[in-house]
């Protein structure tokens, strides 16, 4: 019973969060797109098979996503001086302004929903995620 309540509310909890970011996001970022920035803002710049390991996504995926990513001038892609083979993704200007912004929409989402709860409780409830996470 603990289980189907968890995921009820699990579910409802991600939908929400997902309808919040994809209308906030939006018509330039998504929250796919924001994911890989916040991630090429640690390694500023990465191949794309790196990528596969910080994604829950298919290497197809990964190449339709930067893809758009490119189109829209979020990143570039950047051959390697001495193995031509390799390709490497560099954030733009334009890219880290947008990270920077999603980061902050998404926080300000995460900060409304805990605000509902002590602060006591919210760090009980990361200290319990991060069980069951882990």
């Amino acid at each position: 019973m603990v289980s189907y309540q968890f995921a009820k509310l699990w579910g409802k909890f991600s939908k929400d969060m997902r309808m919040y970011m994809e209308n906030a996001l939006g018509p330039n970022l998504t929250e796919g797109q924001l994911n890989v920035l916040e991630v090429l803002m640690t390694e500023e710049k990465m191949k794309p098979s790196d990528l596969l390991a910080h994604l829950n996504t298919t290497p197809a995926a990964v190449t339709t996503l930067l893809d758009r990513m490119e189109k829209n001038e979020l990143i570039i892609r950047q051959r390697d001086e001495k193995d031509r083979r390799i390709v490497w993704i560099i954030p733009t200007e334009l890219g880290r302004k947008e990270c920077e912004r999603g980061i902050a929409i998404r926080d300000a989402y995460i900060n409304s929903q805990l605000e509902r709860i002590s602060a006591h409780n919210q760090q009980l409830l990361v200290y319990l995620l991060s069980k069951v996470a882990n």
